[in-house]
């Protein structure tokens, strides 16, 4: 490779860390947490549920004082609350606690801090699918994938999210580039122990991240038997290399394997939907479409709906073409075959296993479209070696890695101002149906049967507290257990003690009732509420207002 050829590689590599790291860390803090955030502030603020206030009243101007970080708590404290109180691995949360340790001087603006560490990752993960394809194919294929996994909608979600996706992500496209050269030992007929070794030292730790890391790995072992069965020389000893790196890695994870099946039983595992017959398939449809573009669809006009819509279908078709051109380009050369088929058998592989998932339990993780992180790297590697070497001229490649990036960056755009991918439940929207009248004193009443539900209200009063922040001081939040059933919630409404001047607007979030389930007049400390009818919504749960005043109105 010449210097020239060297600068524009080291150049293009550089420029899509920066452009992904651009997207991924811009206005971090401008989209409010949701309940799955919350989550894992509370855990990786070294805090667990035991440390939120409950059934009881709450200042709302109070609400942030709740993720204070908590010094002096262990990992093996943090794996402990995990262990019991969420549905997780704790090697993410355990990383939280220590970035959020080192991160506490700089200022107090803790939901970027929070956010900050898996942006971080999803950078680290574009410069691991750069080496995946320079590996595979080309240093110029790597630069394109670089690209494609920097202005990708679906990354740049993953990393404003402050939860545990981009870093097994990052793991897994780690784990897949080992793989990539195992498979390269494989056909050259060699055997370097430390492919091996450090395939097992990043399974273990992906292990340990993300439940879901395990279908990666199992797509991994398959897709390499398969390689071992095909070539006659060395097969057996790759193969006994195969079992004793599989083995270790199952071993490592034994300490965890009897939480892990307590988790598996766990209430909170429940909420995912149920199967259709054909909806896997369309849904993963969708998932694939979204990696690369996501215009605004979502609570949009029906005019803006179907333009976008149309727009994006247009798009994937134009995509798939090219894709399926390139791929079938790729397998029919010797130079490109074997890494095609290895890539191609990792996601499909994975891909079968979603949908095992989603047809034998019941629980169709398909329908989830930040799941798709675990077999992401593999489509973005595949798609960028189809624009890469599946062309028939070097200009039209650039052309067209110009135009993915192009859309790339507008979905982005969307993505940051959360009109694409945006967040569950739309905490912001709740704020700003619950403030409606700013000027009269609030209360948010939240009814929980499990911490999810908890998690949920404080995401709610989050943002409420931060659109009311001129008038909060008079505002309040509390969350009231529904045992032995609803009613016990009405009665201790009734008991609480709250100090109403005239008039009060009192918002009950209730998870699981129904409309007709909110009785037309309750009791506030002794004071008349009734329901107001005309202002009582439904976003994935329901909400309703109540005008409370008191006995001398």
């Amino acid at each position: 490779m010449t210097n020239r050829k060297v600068y524009l590689n080291h150049l293009g590599f550089l420029g899509a860390i920066a452009l992904g790291a651009f997207l991924r860390f811009w206005h971090l803090d401008l989209k409010p947490l949701w309940m799955d955030e919350v989550i894992t502030a509370i855990f990786s603020l070294g805090k667990n549920y035991h440390n939120l206030p409950l059934d009881v009243v709450f200042p709302l101007n109070h609400i942030p004082d709740i993720f204070t970080f908590q010094p002096g708590v262990s990992c093996v404290q943090i794996a402990n609350n995990i262990a019991t109180q969420s549905t997780h691995p704790p090697l993410f949360f355990c990383g939280m606690y220590r970035w959020m340790e080192w991160m506490t001087l700089l200022g107090n603006d803790w939901v970027t801090k929070l956010r900050s560490l898996p942006a971080l990752f999803g950078v680290a993960a574009i410069a691991a699918i750069y080496c995946v394809n320079c590996i595979a194919f080309s240093r110029t294929s790597g630069i394109i994938a670089a690209l494609l996994m920097a202005v990708s909608p679906f990354a740049v979600y993953l990393s404003q999210e402050a939860r545990h996706y981009t870093f097994p992500m990052f793991l897994i496209t780690l784990s897949l580039l080992l793989t990539m050269q195992i498979q390269r030992d494989i056909v050259q007929n060699k055997m370097r122990f430390w492919h091996w070794f450090l395939w097992v030292l990043i399974s273990i730790i992906g292990f340990y991240t993300h439940y879901f890391f395990i279908l990666a790995f199992i797509a991994e072992i398959a897709t390499l038997s398969l390689l071992i069965y095909w070539n006659k020389i060395q097969k057996n000893l790759t193969l006994l290399y195969l079992i004793i790196s599989s083995t270790s890695v199952f071993i490592c994870f034994i300490p965890w394997v009897l939480t892990t099946l307590y988790h598996a039983q766990r209430s909170e595992t429940n909420w995912l939907p149920t199967t259709g017959f054909i909806a896997p398939f369309y849904q993963t449809l969708i998932n694939l479409v979204l990696m690369i573009i996501s215009l605004p669809v979502e609570n949009q006009s029906l005019m803006i709906m179907v333009i976008c819509g149309l727009l994006m279908l247009i798009f994937a078709i134009w995509a798939g073409l090219i894709t399926f051109k390139g791929l079938k380009h790729l397998w029919l050369q010797d130079t490109t075959h074997f890494a095609t088929f290895t890539l191609i058998s990792f996601t499909s592989f994975i891909l079968l296993q979603c949908f095992a998932i989603a047809y034998l339990s019941g629980k169709d993780i398909t329908a989830i479209p930040r799941y798709s992180f675990v077999y992401y790297p593999g489509i973005c590697s595949l798609l960028a070696a189809s624009i890469c070497h599946g062309q028939k001229t070097k200009i039209n490649s650039e052309k067209q890695t110009l135009f993915f990036i192009f859309v790339g960056v507008l979905s982005s755009i969307f993505v940051v101002y959360n009109l694409g991918f945006q967040k569950p439940f739309m905490p912001e929207k709740v704020a700003l149906n619950m403030n409606l009248e700013p000027s009269l004193p609030l209360m948010l009443v939240v009814t929980y049967e499990n911490y999810q539900d908890v998690a949920l209200g404080i995401s709610f009063a989050l943002a409420l507290e931060k659109t009311r922040s001129q008038t909060s001081a008079s505002d309040s939040f509390v969350a009231l257990q529904k045992s032995p059933s609803l009613s016990a919630v009405w009665i201790k409404l009734s008991q609480l003690s709250v100090t109403i001047k005239s008039q009060l607007n009192l918002w009950i979030v209730a998870p699981g009732i129904r409309r007709r389930d909110y009785p037309q007049k309750l009791m506030l400390s002794g004071n008349n509420c009734t329901i107001d009818p005309k202002n009582y919504y439904r976003i994935g749960i329901p909400y309703q207002l109540y005008r409370c005043s008191n006995g001398t109105q």
